[in-house]
């Protein structure tokens, strides 16, 4: 299994060709690709502010995804929200910090570009 970050995730389903070439076959690899629930939630509020533009409402993204079988989304529970809090690193932006968090609970890899969570979490893929 692979938990994809949100950016990830935004490549991985609207446009691939921003994946280097390790994530996009880590991707094709896993057998699973979990994503956190905060990660719609993130693209939901960046739609809003017409920071990010899909072709989709969130909703018909959302339903989208639940129907890709390797998919699994996972909830943002009281026990990821505590391993959140639990994290010795520095780093303010919540949607993050679950990620890491979520990964972290599910001993897998992060798919990401991002350099501030590949700094911190060990198990990245880029």
């Amino acid at each position: 299994m692979v938990l994809l970050d949100t950016s990830a995730l935004v490549f991985w389903t609207l446009d691939p060709d921003r994946l280097s070439q390790a994530a996009e076959q880590a991707i094709s690899n896993a057998d699973r690709i979990a994503l956190s629930a905060i990660s719609i939630w993130e693209i939901g509020i960046k739609v809003k502010k017409e920071q990010l533009l899909i072709p989709v409402s969130i909703q018909e993204f959302t339903d989208k995804l639940e129907q890709v079988d390797r998919i699994d989304s996972l909830p943002v529970c009281t026990r990821t929200w505590i391993k959140s809090l639990e994290l010795d690193w520095d780093h303010r932006d919540p949607a993050d910090r679950i990620i890491v968090a979520t990964a972290s609970l599910n001993a897998c890899p992060i798919v990401t570009s991002d350099s501030i969570i590949q700094a911190f979490y060990s198990q990245t893929i880029w």
